[in-house]
């Protein structure tokens, strides 16, 4: 059996298997040398874009939510903050995004979150001041601990809405800051007065 024959670099036939065959397939079938020189870089294009589309997407990059809370009572106890989103944040049994429970440092309490998918969030906390792990309520519901929403918004009547206390996570380091507060207003005219102050601290 002869042997195929093969040279070196510089524009000649290289010796792998696939270049080596090319005499045979211009000689079997009636396949041409240029039709299958013209075939070949095809299966190359296709090969490269189902690789493309199998390869797993590169992962997201996640977010840090450092968060600053002012106003924490020197009664002590535990500040317990929750991270919500859309879905979540109308239902107070929902289960948040993210989550801490730390120790109430008086004045301020620094709480940081870690590996957050970027989005749109809002933030709920109260200051356990008896750590009885719930927010204690008088007869008629009304918060007897320190509470906050993201933005400083006010609760009136019932929470604030998720508009109220939204806020958008980006990738990297992002922050936020907020106050304790330690009443409900009941009075329209304190929350029109209470909403025009938080839109000034953004």
């Amino acid at each position: 059996m002869q042997k195929l024959k093969t040279t070196g670099a510089k524009g000649d036939e290289a010796a792998s298997g696939r270049v080596a065959l090319m005499p045979r397939l211009c000689h079997s079938g009636g396949i041409t040398r240029e039709k299958a020189c013209r075939t070949m870089p095809r299966s190359g294009i296709w090969i490269f874009l189902c690789a493309a589309i199998l390869a797993p997407a590169a992962p997201a990059v996640a977010a840090n939510l450092t968060i600053r809370v002012d106003n924490v009572s020197p009664a002590g106890g535990i500040l317990r903050l929750g991270l919500y989103d859309q879905a979540s944040y109308p239902n107070d049994e929902a289960k948040p995004i993210a989550s801490a429970d730390v120790p109430a440092v008086a004045g301020e309490t620094v709480v940081t979150l870690r590996n957050i998918p970027p989005g749109t969030y809002a933030i709920q906390a109260f200051q356990d001041v008896n750590s009885n792990d719930k927010m204690d309520t008088s007869w008629v519901g009304l918060p007897l601990e320190p509470f906050g929403f993201s933005r400083d918004a006010v609760p009136f009547l019932s929470k604030p809405s998720f508009d109220e206390v939204k806020f958008t996570v980006l990738a990297g380091e992002n922050s936020q800051l907020f106050h304790l507060q330690n009443s409900v207003r009941n009075n329209p005219a304190d929350k029109a007065r209470d909403t025009i102050r938080a839109r000034q601290r953004k």
